[in-house]
């Protein structure tokens, strides 16, 4: 497996996905364009200790990848972003 930071470049703190924090326990990371989900979901969980129910990615019209993260409910989208300085 790649380097966890070389997997996860950083995280997005726009309005949208702040919205789906508080609404849908949704975390937004700018990935690596040549990772696959299950090493997404590896290296989240290894470096913020989460537990992950589901990835969603999306490849931008600027050739950068976009990860949607839908974290369990025992963990709140909001301490992590907290933690990350986002909040």
């Amino acid at each position: 497996m790649k380097e966890i930071y070389n997997i996860i470049k950083h995280p997005i703190s726009t309005e949208k996905a702040v919205r789906l924090m508080e609404s849908e326990n949704k975390l937004t990371f700018i990935v690596d364009i040549k990772v696959k989900k299950q090493e997404i979901k590896k290296a989240l969980e290894e470096l913020f200790k989460i537990k992950i129910v589901k990835i969603n990615t999306l490849i931008l019209p600027s050739g950068k990848k976009k990860a949607y993260v839908r974290l369990s409910h025992e963990t709140p989208a909001i301490d992590v972003a907290t933690q990350l300085g986002l909040i």
